[in-house]
């Protein structure tokens, strides 16, 4: 581990050194270390990580499209809204409509009631429109990757897709979102504006070299934990972090 921190201290004097010439390879993750910061992630997870009523853990294989169900309407129920006040009306809704056939039969009065309070009601049609579409036209059954996931069901983007891709069908899925981008950002020294589309299809990159292939849905849960707990906007507990050995802001 001192010999990680060293490592990323001179790389950071150099930096400093060198502050017009130092080029991209600096923000790139290095083979060999890769490994180590998969797994120091998915064991700080497996002991931390966040109980939500939308996680499950062991499945079995003809539930997969039932998790994606689950995993879809939190995330995006999550959209613009904090974890705590998701949590009760998850419950309700789910509770309401279980299954992506329970929800394609209901009215937009009906999902407008249960969603009222959480705000940007477009997203509570999106979730009713695309059920009904997911009925008539996969049988109920979602698309496994996050290609089709996103091409196919109108309102889940790049990040939504990755995120059911792997956390609902175990398929390797990078996912992309602030708290992402803030772990990456500090972990590798990555600025930029993240509206432009260069820096942020770098992060994409980035996400991608540092996905765990084996336990992708974990490893997604993992960053989004981290990144909620630990590695937040406004203050951080570096000492609490399983990575900070391999961070550059650390180090700095």
């Amino acid at each position: 581990m001192t010999e990680n921190l060293n490592r990323l201290i001179e790389r950071a004097k150099e930096k400093i050194n060198n502050k017009n010439v130092h080029s991209q390879i600096y923000h790139e993750f290095e083979k060999e270390e890769l490994t180590e910061i998969r797994k120091s992630i998915l064991e700080w997870y497996d002991e931390n990580r966040r109980i939500l009523p939308w996680r499950i853990h062991e499945i079995s294989k003809n539930q997969n499209s039932q998790r994606a169900y689950e995993v879809w309407v939190s995330e995006v129920m999550l959209q613009q809204t904090q974890v705590a006040t998701v949590v009760s009306y998850y419950k309700n809704w789910m509770s309401k409509w279980p299954t992506v056939f329970d929800l394609a039969k209901a009215d937009i009065e009906e999902v407008n009631k249960v969603w009222a309070g959480l705000g940007y009601y477009a997203r509570a049609n999106r979730l009713l429109q695309s059920s009904k579409l997911i009925v008539e036209k996969f049988n109920g059954e979602f698309p496994r990757d996050a290609k089709s996931l996103e091409k196919e069901i109108p309102g889940v983007g790049k990040y939504t897709a990755g995120a059911i891709s792997s956390i609902a069908f175990g398929l390797p899925a990078e996912v992309v979102d602030g708290n992402v981008i803030r772990i990456i950002s500090r972990l590798r020294g990555v600025g930029g504006d993240v509206k432009k589309a260069n820096v942020i299809n770098y992060f994409w990159k980035l996400s991608k070299d540092l996905l765990d292939t084996k336990r992708p849905g974990h490893f997604n849960q993992a960053l989004m934990d981290i990144g909620a707990t630990i590695c937040t906007p406004k203050s951080y507990s570096c000492h609490q972090c399983p990575i900070k050995n391999y961070c550059v802001a650390y180090a700095e």
